[in-house]
């Protein structure tokens, strides 16, 4: 039986942009819940030269993954646009890497243009192993019940099986095994918790502030813009990777204009990625990262927003072709004051 037979066997439905739902309603209440990562892919990249070859080409510090850590980090052309975002995770001979399943082709691509002379190669991982993102207070409760050896702290792992286990921000884990492994286990994570479906997991991320990266809003962000600094998915200290110098300059020289804000919004499904947001004086002042509904007709957003347009509580921000204001919610983080301080040099 492959995965999604085992998930619709469940009542889950996973539509063509990986989207997973379940017929449990109220799992959204539930004390644990188990999403299918369905909307996220995972690829390799293994060989002699992986670390060598990923520090290279990524933003976050590799050799912290290589020492035990999974850590965010993106891929940025050479203008420091970000090209891919992903979740990195050490395994034997290389590294895991997990993304939006809709740029995860993107993201090889992407990759592979700079692999030629390297001695790594990458392939798609996405049908042999799959992802459930456990969640909950009782959380720990229920995997330690599975046999599970919890990190202790967020963006460690624990290896299960062929697998591993990450602790992420928001009584949160993401799992990755194979296929045959996550059949088994599953049957006994239902015993004590509740399927819930992608939108239940986006929202989470979306009040952990935790950025990602659509095909709508490719090389749209350099990554401090999705506040991926605060998540140690940008090193400013381990030298060269591709779009490292506007990055870098933007750090230490420069102003951001346009970090990343949590916002509410009502509307009857939630804004695309890469949709406009406006004021009443000026078009494009936004750019919706991720949204998820809480309700049926209200939902929370990340956005990347004009600094002054979001500080000024007096303004009005709208979705592209809506009218109901958005209203103004927090992270569970602050940014360094530092980043809108300095003044701009070219």
């Amino acid at each position: 039986m492959s995965w999604l037979e085992t998930l619709n066997a469940l009542g889950v439905q996973v539509d063509e942009l990986g989207n997973c739902q379940v017929s449990a309603a109220e799992s959204r209440d539930a004390a644990v819940t188990v999403t299918p990562l369905t909307h996220l892919g995972l690829f390799g990249v293994t060989g002699p030269d992986a670390e060598k070859f990923l520090q290279g080409q990524l933003s976050c510090d590799v050799q912290k993954v290589s020492a035990g850590k999974s850590l965010l980090g993106s891929h940025c052309n050479i203008k420091g646009g970000m090209i891919s975002l992903s979740r990195l995770m050490p395994v034997e001979n290389g590294f895991w890497l997990r993304t939006e399943r809709s740029i995860l082709d993107t993201a090889m691509t992407n990759l592979k243009k700079y692999m030629i002379f390297s001695k790594a190669e990458s392939h798609d991982r996405s049908e042999e192993i799959v992802g459930l993102g456990i969640s909950g207070a009782q959380a720990d409760r229920v995997l330690l019940a599975e046999g599970f050896t919890l990190p202790a702290e967020t963006g460690e792992f624990s290896i299960y099986g062929n697998g591993l286990l990450i602790r992420v921000p928001g009584e949160r884990f993401e799992l990755w095994l194979p296929v045959e492994q996550a059949e088994t286990l599953l049957s006994g994570l239902l015993k004590e918790a509740t399927l819930a479906d992608t939108n239940n997991w986006k929202l989470q991320d979306i009040r952990s502030g935790i950025p990602s990266l659509d095909s709508e809003t490719l090389e749209a962000f350099i990554p401090q813009m999705t506040n991926l600094q605060v998540f140690d998915g940008v090193s400013f200290s381990k030298g060269c990777y591709t779009g490292q110098e506007v990055v870098t300059r933007l750090q230490h020289r420069g102003k951001l204009n346009r970090p990343m804000y949590r916002l509410a919004f009502s509307a009857d499904q939630a804004p695309a990625p890469g949709t406009a947001i406006s004021t009443p004086d000026r078009a494009g002042v936004g750019t919706v990262v991720s949204a998820a509904m809480t309700s049926e007709q209200q939902g929370e957003l990340l956005a990347v927003i004009l600094k002054t347009s979001f500080d000024d509580a007096d303004t009005a921000l709208t979705l592209e072709g809506g009218d109901q204001p958005l209203q103004r919610l927090t992270l569970p983080y602050e940014l360094d004051p530092e980043l809108f301080e300095r003044p701009q040099r070219l």
